[in-house]
C-alpha cells in the first residue's frame, strides 16, 4: 500500500535524526538506494514523501498467545495504522517437534478478539503468501544454496555427538559454548564426497568480522561483533527446515517488510542478520527493538504463569480494549498515559520517538480498574451495549436457567436498565451473574423467622412500600425513591430506620449487602417490586 506520510506534523523524523541519526519511518523505501542521514536531510525530508509501510508479527505456534506477544503485535498494528500501512501475521512453524495443536488457529483468533486483526495472514491470505513458514521451504533452501554458492555458507557434517562434546568441554573450561567452525575448512572434494555418501548435514552461515553499526529506532546505534563470540550459525537444519535466523530475513525480504518491530531480546542477533542481508545483496528493513514487558516487581514475564495467556483473559471476561490499554499504559510511545484509551486513541496518540529503552512494568492487579472503565464505555455506547445485552442474556440462561420464574428478566430493556445502573460499579459482565446479583434474575426465598427477627410491622411496611410505588408510577426515579425511602420509617410505630432498610433489602434481594435499595427497586421495576412485597401481606403460613 502506497501512502503519503507527513513528517513535520508527527515530529518523528526530526527528533530521531537529530538525536540519534535514526532511519525514519518516513524514509523512502527503495531497494536499490541506502538512505542518507544528515542534518541537511532533516529539512529536506520535512515535507510530504511517498513511502510504503509493512510490518509483521511473527510468533511461533509452539504455544498460545500471551501478553508479551500481544503487546508486540499491538505495537506493530498501531505502527501500521498510524502510517497507513499493512499489518502481517506470519507463523514461524519451522520447529515441528515443538508445535502445539491448535496454537496457530488460536493466535489468529486472539488477535481478532483483541480488535487488531492482520491485513494478511494464513487465514486471510495475501499477495506475499503463504504465511506459514513450513509452506515456504523451497524458498529457504534456494536461499541457502545461494549462500553456499557465493561462499557465504557451507555444509557442516559434524555429528550431534561431536557438538555435544564441544559444549561440555567449553562448560568445563568455564567458557560459553560455541561451534569451532571445523567444517568451514573442508575442501570442495571432501564436501562432495560426504554429500555423495549421504552423510547427514546442516548448512551454516559464515560469520565475518567487520560488522557495520546499525540504527535502531529505539536503542540507537548498535554493533555486535558476533564472529568474535559465536560460532557459525546453522541456517538449514538436518531435517531441511530453516532456523529462525535464515527464515526471518528471507520472509521479511520477500514479504517486503519495511520495519521490524520486535522484542529487545533479538537486538543482539540483528548484526548477524545484517551480515546475511549483506551476503545476499538485499537491503534490510528498519529495525526497532521494543523494551521487554516485565512483572511489576521487575521479574521476567513467564509463560509458566498460566494467567498471562490471552485465552484466559478472554474466558475471565476481560475486555480486549482493557487489555490493550493496560499493556500500553505501563510502557511508552504515546503522548499521554491516561486510563481508558480506546484503540483509535492509541493510534492517534502513538509517537515512536517517545518509546524508551526502559522495560515496561505490568501490574495486573490494576486490570480490574481498567476493565471497569472500558466496560462503562461499552455500556454508554448503544451499539456495543446491545452486544453486552446478548452476552449477558446467554450467561444468565447458563447460570440460572432452571431458577428463573419470570422470563421478563431476559428482555433487552430490563438488562439494559441493569447495565446502566451498575456501570462504573462492576469490573466485568460476569459479576452480574454472581450470587451477589442473583436477585436480579431469581426471586429470593424468605423465611418467617428472618422477617420476624427484624420487625413485627412487616405487613404494614409492605403496604407503605406498595403505596409508594403506586405514587411513583411505572417510571421509577432513583433520586425520588432515595428521598421518599428516607421518610418511610417515620410512618412506622416501633421499627427503626435501620431495621426498615434491612427488611426492604431482605425482601428485594435476600441479601444483607449490595447496591442501594433505591437502585435495586429501579432495576427490578414496579411489577416485580409488587410481587415481592405482596408476599408480606399474606398470612404468615403463606410466605
Amino acid at each position: 500500500m502506497l501512502v503519503w506520510l507527513k513528517i513535520c506534523s508527527r515530529c518523528f523524523l526530526r527528533s530521531r535524526v537529530l538525536q540519534r541519526g535514526f532511519q525514519s519511518v518516513t524514509t523512502v523505501r527503495h531497494r536499490w538506494a541506502e538512505p542518507q542521514v544528515n542534518s541537511a536531510a532533516v529539512y529536506r525530508w520535512c515535507s510530504t514523501v511517498q513511502g510504503e509501510v509493512r510490518v509483521r508479527f511473527a510468533p511461533s505456534p509452539t504455544g498460545f498467545l500471551h501478553l508479551g506477544g500481544l503487546r508486540t503485535a499491538l505495537y506493530n498494528y498501531i505502527f501500521a495504522k498510524k502510517y497507513g500501512g499493512a499489518f502481517i501475521l506470519r507463523l514461524e512453524d519451522t520447529d515441528q517437534s515443538r508445535l502445539v495443536p491448535g496454537a496457530a488457529e488460536s493466535i489468529e483468533d486472539m488477535l481478532e478478539w483483541a480488535g487488531i486483526p492482520p491485513d494478511e495472514s494464513p487465514r486471510r491470505g495475501g499477495p506475499c503468501g503463504p504465511y506459514l513458514q513450513s509452506q515456504r521451504l523451497d524458498l529457504y533452501n534456494q536461499t541457502a544454496r545461494k549462500l553456499v554458492e557465493s561462499g557465504h555458507g557451507y555444509y557442516c557434517f559434524c555429528s550431534p555427538q561431536r557438538l555435544e562434546l564441544l559444549k561440555k568441554e567449553a562448560l568445563r573450561a568455564g567458557q560459553t559454548p560455541r561451534y569451532d567452525n571445523r567444517c568451514r575448512h573442508l575442501r570442495a572434494d571432501q564436501v562432495q564426497e560426504k554429500l555423495a555418501q549421504g552423510v547427514p548435514h546442516v548448512v551454516r552461515f559464515r560469520l565475518e568480522a567487520g560488522v557495520e553499526p546499525f540504527q535502531d529506532l529505539i536503542f540507537g546505534w548498535n554493533r555486535h561483533e558476533v564472529a568474535q563470540v559465536e560460532g557459525d550459525p546453522v541456517v538449514i537444519k538436518a531435517d531441511g527446515f530453516p532456523t529462525y535466523h535464515l527464515a526471518n530475513i528471507v520472509d521479511d525480504h520477500y514479504m517486503k517488510i519495511s520495519h521490524v518491530l520486535r522484542g529487545s531480546e533479538w537486538l543482539i542477533s540483528t548484526s548477524k542478520h545484517l551480515l546475511m542481508y549483506r551476503a545476499l545483496g538485499w537491503t534490510p528493513p528498519t529495525f526497532g527493538h521494543l523494551p521487554l514487558l516485565m512483572n511489576s516487581d521487575g521479574s521476567k514475564l513467564s509463560k509458566r504463569q498460566g494467567d498471562i495467556f490471552i485465552e484466559n483473559f478472554c474466558r475471565e471476561g476481560v475486555l480486549p480494549e482493557a487489555l490493550l490499554d493496560i499493556t500500553t499504559n505501563c510502557g511508552s510511545g504515546f503522548t499521554s498515559n491516561r486510563i481508558g484509551r480506546r484503540l483509535e486513541e492509541l493510534i492517534s496518540e502513538f509517537n515512536p520517538s517517545k518509546i524508551t529503552t526502559h522495560s515496561a512494568l505490568l501490574d495486573l492487579e490494576k486490570l480490574p480498574e481498567f476493565n471497569r472503565i472500558h466496560l462503562q464505555q461499552r455500556i454508554e455506547d448503544e451499539q456495543k451495549c446491545c452486544v453486552l445485552i446478548k452476552d449477558l442474556q446467554q450467561q444468565i440462561q447458563q447460570v440460572y436457567a432452571a431458577e428463573i420464574q419470570d422470563k421478563e428478566v431476559l428482555e433487552g430493556n430490563y438488562i439494559r436498565r441493569v447495565l446502566h445502573l451498575r456501570k462504573g460499579h462492576i469490573t466485568s459482565l460476569k459479576e452480574l451473574v454472581s450470587p451477589t446479583y442473583s436477585y436480579l434474575w431469581v426471586r429470593p426465598s424468605l423465611s418467617i423467622q428472618q422477617v420476624a427477627a427484624l420487625t413485627k410491622e412487616a405487613s404494614h411496611i409492605a403496604s407503605l412500600v406498595l403505596r409508594l410505588i403506586e405514587e411513583q408510577g411505572e417510571e421509577l426515579s432513583l433520586d425520588q425513591l432515595t428521598k421518599d425511602l428516607k421518610s418511610l420509617p417515620k410512618q412506622t410505630k416501633a421499627t427503626k430506620y435501620r431495621e426498615v432498610m434491612k427488611l426492604l433489602r431482605l425482601v428485594l434481594s435476600g441479601l444483607q449487602q449490595g447496591p442501594s435499595i433505591a437502585e435495586m427497586m429501579v432495576s427490578l421495576g414496579p411489577a416485580e417490586i409488587r410481587h415481592r412485597f405482596q408476599k408480606l401481606l399474606l398470612p404468615p403460613d403463606s410466605c
